[in-house]
């Protein structure tokens, strides 16, 4: 039995983007797959509450919850090449997430996944939209996804790593793109990500998970300043630094820990600089200071962490 999502508690405001970042294999995509019950078997949801505005998803039927996903929560998958029917035009696709949900004529459904497709950048999208998915690059595949996933002005999008098939200019489209729809239709996003200049740029929060537990949250500004966990630091020493030149990015030490025999007490404490005797109970989630949470025993006893062998571990980007 692998509990690979533990005890992780998180809200989203309307017009709020909270960016979840994390190694591979922390937790991320169980949390965002928990959200709209598609956890694949043999995984399930033991317990817990998972609330949109005053319904708890975890109490609705399946037939009510085929009602919510794709109109209240919409969902962009990690992968691309495997987001689409094969089968079936990308056009057919985007018009049937509109006609499941809406009450529009076939010819407006088709004028509306046209104008997602260019909202998304896609190029000449009145014939494009006849394609298989096939004759899409993955990158343009992406670009259809996302449209899918905004076509219905959902209340919450969860986009697990929306960007990473992108180049660099469609990615900055598509960010202006969530950061439009979130400040003009109060839409609510989660953010999946490896990349912390994107959380930088597109995030109000962010929350850090490890080993299936969120290890800090803050928001962007708190966070980058004043990083209160020691995986949060190691993320953001990793990064490569405009201030000074290295022919190698610092690497964090040892590997994460097995999920089937998770060491007792901290999760991250085998790898971490700063362990102490206190380290082996397992800290809880506090607010160590306003708005800014951690688990760590040493960020809990003295507001921040200093340095590391010398290093400044400030998280200076």
């Amino acid at each position: 039995m692998v509990r690979a999502v533990d005890g992780v508690s998180f809200t989203i405001a309307a017009g709020e983007v909270l960016g979840l970042v994390g190694e591979s294999g922390c937790g991320k995509s169980v949390t965002a797959r928990s959200i709209l019950r598609l956890v694949p078997p043999p995984g399930r949801i033991v317990s817990g509450r998972i609330f949109l505005q005053e319904r708890n998803i975890l109490e609705l039927s399946e037939a009510q919850m085929r009602e919510v996903r794709g109109a209240d929560v919409s969902m962009v998958f990690q992968n691309p090449m495997t987001s689409l029917n094969p089968a079936l035009t990308v056009g057919w696709q985007l018009e049937e997430a509109l006609l499941a949900h809406q009450r529009l004529s076939g010819s407006v459904a088709r004028t509306q996944a046209v104008e997602a497709l260019r909202r998304v950048g896609l190029p000449d999208p009145a014939r494009r939209i006849d394609d298989y998915p096939h004759r899409f690059s993955g990158g343009m595949r992406q670009r259809a996804v996302i449209a899918m996933g905004l076509l219905n002005e959902p209340s919450l999008l969860i986009a697990d790593e929306p960007t990473t098939a992108l180049d660099v200019t469609i990615q900055a489209q598509i960010l202006e793109l969530l950061r439009v729809a979130c400040r003009e239709r109060r839409m609510a996003v989660l953010l999946i990500t490896h990349d912390l200049g994107v959380v930088a740029s597109l995030c109000h929060r962010v929350a850090v998970m490890y080993a299936g537990q969120i290890v800090e949250e803050a928001s962007i500004e708190d966070l980058f300043a004043n990083p209160l966990h020691p995986y949060t630091k190691g993320l953001l020493r990793s990064l490569p630094s405009a201030d000074e030149r290295s022919d190698r990015l610092r690497a964090m030490p040892g590997l994460p820990p097995d999920m089937i025999d998770l060491p007792s007490g901290c999760r991250f404490r085998a790898r971490c600089a700063y362990a102490e005797a206190v380290c082996e109970e397992p800290p809880q989630l506090h607010e160590i200071t306003p708005g800014h949470y951690g688990r760590c025993w040493i960020a809990q006893r003295h507001g921040r962490l200093g340095e590391v062998g010398g290093v400044d571990a400030s998280g200076r980007l």
